[in-house]
């Protein structure tokens, strides 16, 4: 059996592919695509349909291997701009999954306007296409309508204000092209457990059968890992345990909370699953990005863990970069080398410089992992 002992970060690969945007969270369809979903920006100037807009949410399609990468406009992706305050629209595209020609996207929503007291996401809208990103559907079938503040409830979201605000930053399991890895026929989702430090820092677990990933009724929440290592499910929400902890101190308290939002993959060559994780960097008075980020890496064996750490930084600086503000670190579900032994990392990096407020929206960088 294979035994992750850590990783290497190659910083002499580190790819700057610029554009405008941010969190990249991705999957790997049965069309070969890999889906990446935009948040916060206008993309790329070459790319064929760009429009110059700003948009809260956008998916692109991403095709060919580090170097060479390139991405499509997906046209029918419904319009989510940017908008001037009050920002009646605001959702944030996260956790996406590809699966037999359907792409389903979960939306976080905040509870309002992130620039007024108490801001936080609360929610999580789910919309799906079932052409591989040519039309778009809401979680009813009914066309993709983005439901402005005070429309938002739990008939439209597919969570929404649940206890402690629990499922409303969603990463989705990946497990390679088109899930063909699974073979126990769920979808897993994580999420923190909420939205402050002691519970942001906190993993929690969903699964839904493949064929009822519409049906809300249908999911089951993680509440513990039993002696022989399997997991107890439950249905009520409520009864929801932990599947993991990560370190104390990296959750901001001022702007809206925003750290710990993994990225999830399994390793088939490997046979384990591997998580990207991150914590938020903070100025002393508590704003975000007022330092480096924390990165770690997890292993496990099953999508419940136990997690077992293997890699540790709490001055995560890409490209020996001190300037760095790096965050949503995600590991690329393609672009897992044939043999399990390397990957390529994609993240975001948030800097302040001469004044400006610069994205380098997409970089990646080729990742070593070393085993015994």
């Amino acid at each position: 059996m294979t035994t992750i002992t850590g990783i290497r970060r190659l910083d002499e690969t580190t790819l700057r592919k610029g554009g405008s945007g941010d969190n990249w969270h991705m999957s790997w369809a049965n069309d070969d695509h890999q889906y990446v979903a935009l948040c916060d920006g206008n993309g790329w100037p070459d790319v064929p349909g760009y429009t110059g807009q700003s948009y809260n949410a956008r998916m692109y399609a991403l095709n060919g291997t580090p170097p060479q990468i390139a991405f499509e406009h997906l046209p029918g992706y419904p319009d989510l701009l940017s908008e001037a305050p009050p920002n009646v629209n605001r959702y944030y595209g996260f956790g996406i999954l590809a699966l037999d020609g359907a792409i389903y996207h979960f939306m976080s929503t905040p509870n309002h306007v992130f620039e007024q007291p108490d801001a936080r996401f609360v929610g999580a809208k789910l919309i799906y296409s079932p052409d591989n990103g040519r039309t778009w559907k809401n979680q009813d079938g009914s066309p993709v309508r983005w439901e402005p503040w005070q429309e938002r409830d739990a008939h439209n979201m597919a969570f929404f204000c649940e206890p402690g605000d629990a499922f409303s930053l969603i990463t989705l399991l990946q497990m390679g092209r088109n899930y063909e890895h699974n073979r126990d026929g769920y979808i897993y989702l994580y999420t923190p457990n909420g939205n402050i430090d002691g519970t942001m820092n906190q993993l929690a677990l969903a699964r839904v059968r493949k064929e009822r990933v519409l049906d809300r009724a249908a999911y089951e929440f993680f509440a513990a890992r039993t002696p022989d290592g399997h997991a107890r499910w439950v249905k009520d929400i409520r009864h929801r345990g932990v599947v993991h902890t990560f370190p104390d101190g990296w959750v901001n308290v001022r702007y809206h909370p925003y750290a710990w939002h993994p990225s999830v993959v399994y390793n088939a060559p490997l046979g384990l699953y591997m998580m990207a994780n991150w914590g938020m960097g903070t100025a002393p008075d508590g704003l975000w990005f007022g330092k480096p980020s924390y990165l770690g890496f997890w292993t496990a064996p099953q999508p419940w863990g136990p997690w077992t750490q293997v890699h540790e930084e709490v001055e995560w600086m890409p490209a020996g970069d001190r300037n760095a503000r790096a965050y949503q670190p995600q590991i690329s579900p393609r672009w897992i080398a044939a043999d399990g032994k390397s990957f390529w990392l994609v993240w975001t990096d948030f800097q302040v410089i001469d004044g400006g407020r610069p994205y380098y929206a997409f970089n990646l960088q080729k990742v070593e992992i070393l085993t015994v």
